[in-house]
């Protein structure tokens, strides 16, 4: 992939919202409305397209930056993010999250809130910032890429029928249970060690998702990867590294060899299961890995608090817990009304 930012041209108030209809758990029936009450009276065109199969967001994407648009959205998980991110790689065209997936990795490390409306401020604000993004043979991540247990978990976790959380708990303990670790090479910044791991996490930023913490300390614009190597243990062990993940001190632990690189090769002995950014998929037994620095632009929130073990976890997590008591009591309430009112209907958005 090659590092050269592309200029964008034509009209520079063009936005274009790419929703994924069927990411993640929540329900995206109003959003292209609400983009666009909050766009368009400031003198936006917002232009609203919606996937429908693999690979749509890429495609959507590349035409808005062929066309000059200043900013594309993506409405759906870190799949969608994904896909959308690889088209605008290298131009000037700029990434706005909506966060709307299961684990929405890369918009909690960036300290977009898990909120549309809030999202759209993030936006609105125009704090536009030049991040790094990584490549694993040329594809593209932007989050998270991983091998072993991850990976085995990530393609588990995909054939399950239910998504959230709790589905994705449930795939980690019974992946756990049969899962087999395995031995690495790895080269980078000049040494090379070989290593039997239970799984390998190369980050360009911190979290896989849902709060778990891999890289509690990753920045997307340092132009170095966080590459987390964590071997082997028992059950207690496991159980250790599981609240070590989610309170932010993996690094601390006795089982984890972290470092940071701006480049890495990993050689395993054949290829096999992967994952980038949790869509899983089938790689090679060797793996150049690669991070660019400030190739794509993203919205960001104008300032974001450092991480803090512990401190960090829990405030995000009373943060979700106080979103998701405010988004069921917003349904009771809708729902009460539509009741007392059988004529007041809300139509889907397309």
């Amino acid at each position: 992939m090659e590092d050269n930012i592309t200029p964008t041209t034509g009209h520079d108030r063009r936005l274009m919202l790419i929703i994924n209809p069927i990411s993640g758990t929540g329900n995206k029936k109003g959003v292209a409305e609400m983009v666009r009450e909050r766009f368009e009276p400031a003198g936006w065109q917002v232009d609203v397209r919606v996937t429908a199969a693999r690979g749509d967001a890429t495609s959507l994407a590349a035409e808005a930056v062929e066309k000059g648009y200043y900013g594309v959205l993506a409405c759906g998980g870190d799949g969608t993010v994904n896909e959308t991110a690889r088209a605008l790689a290298n131009s000037s065209t700029a990434l706005g999250i909506l966060p709307a997936g299961s684990g929405n990795g890369l918009a909690r490390h960036l300290g977009i809130p898990m909120d549309i409306p809030m999202a759209l401020d993030i936006i609105e604000a125009d704090n536009v910032v030049a991040s790094d993004f990584g490549t694993v043979n040329s594809r593209p991540f932007f989050c998270t890429f991983g091998l072993g247990f991850d990976a085995a978990v990530s393609h588990r976790f995909a054939r399950r029928r239910r998504r959230g959380l709790l589905s994705y708990v449930s795939s980690t303990i019974s992946e756990y249970l049969q899962y087999r670790p395995q031995t690495y090479t790895v080269s980078a910044n000049g040494k090379i060690l070989t290593e039997k791991a239970f799984l390998i996490a190369v980050c360009n930023a911190s979290q896989w998702g849902n709060n778990a913490y891999i890289a509690p300390q990753a920045s997307i614009t340092d132009g170095l990867l966080d590459i987390t190597i964590v071997h082997s243990g028992s059950p207690i062990d496991a159980a250790v590294m599981g609240m070590d993940i989610f309170t932010g001190y993996i690094n601390k632990n006795t089982m984890v060899h972290s470092f940071r690189a701006p480049a890495a090769v990993i050689y395993r002995s054949r290829g096999g299961e992967a994952h980038i950014d949790g869509e899983p998929m089938v790689l090679d037994n060797i793996l150049d890995i690669k991070c660019h620095r400030g190739r794509l632009r993203i919205f960001t929130p104008d300032s974001r608090q450092d991480f803090r073990p512990i401190i960090t976890p829990v405030r995000e997590m009373l943060r979700d817990a106080r979103l998701g008591l405010h988004h069921l009591f917003s349904r009771h309430i809708l729902a009460h009304l539509s009741a007392d009112d059988p004529s007041d209907t809300f139509s889907p958005e397309e």
